[in-house]
């Protein structure tokens, strides 16, 4: 009989409500097969991760496996909040929340990093999970004592998880950067070549940005820049309007 999503995400909570089986019971628990799912994403993909495909790398029939999950979609739903429920804990923002936000925009950019497929993940029922209530609550102390009210506090995290998640989504972008950069010196004198005098602009600032980092897009400067930004647009926010001192 299937699950209620609800029901699933909080099945290890003493209040969420028996499940009764029919029939041997499972090889595998709900959690293993969550986990399961998450390697095969990790290691080939998200398009990769079928109900079947998962069922024959755990030896289970599809059959099996929607007992545990009602659905793909629900399957996605449950992924995204185990490594949501996994994230570290953030910064100590008592001695200033600068550096709470720098780590906090890593720690997720670094989750990202690892588990790419989540980007592919839009699901609003994410929202209900235990693993992304506690990683959002975790990260709203972020903000303590930065005179933030409640309005204002979800929307600086916000913004901070929004940049580190656009940055994210060029890294995959440009994940065959570093692979041209090796050709990067010899397509350049060629591109240069047909543009002549055209578009001087592009060609002044693009040859100085690649002859800098070796490559057309480089990650790292990307990053640092952007995140440097998003401190300032913070602080100027914070120390404008908070009745407390700033961090």
């Amino acid at each position: 009989m299937a699950r209620d999503l609800l029901d699933l995400l909080w099945r290890d909570d003493p209040r969420a409500p028996a499940v009764g089986r029919r029939g041997p019971r499972s090889r595998h628990s709900t959690g293993e097969v969550v986990e399961q799912a998450i390697a095969l994403a990790d290691e080939r993909g998200l398009a990769a991760v079928t109900i079947r495909s998962l069922a024959d790398s755990l030896g289970m029939t599809t059959m099996s496996v929607y007992t545990h999950v009602n659905s793909r979609d629900d399957l996605l739903v449950l992924m995204v909040d185990l490594v949501n429920a996994r994230m570290p804990e953030p910064v100590d923002p008592a001695h200033g929340w600068r550096a709470a936000v720098v780590d906090l925009a890593e720690s997720n950019l670094s989750l990202l990093r690892t588990h790419p497929w989540v980007l592919d993940v839009d699901d609003p029922r994410t929202a209900i999970g235990p693993g992304t209530i506690a990683k959002y609550d975790r990260e709203l102390h972020v903000f303590d004592g930065a005179g933030l009210d409640d309005v204002r506090r979800d929307a600086a995290l916000t913004f901070v998880l929004g940049f580190a998640r656009q940055a994210a989504a060029r890294l995959v972008e440009h994940r065959r950067s570093a692979e041209f950069g090796a050709d990067w010196q010899q397509v350049a004198g060629g591109l240069a070549g047909y543009l002549g005098d055209a578009h001087p602009l592009a060609q002044t600032v693009g040859r100085a940005a690649g002859e800098a980092s070796g490559s057309p897009y480089d990650a790292d400067a990307a990053w640092e820049f952007g995140l440097a930004r998003v401190v300032a647009g913070l602080a100027d926010e914070i120390e404008n309007g908070q009745e407390g001192p700033a961090g």
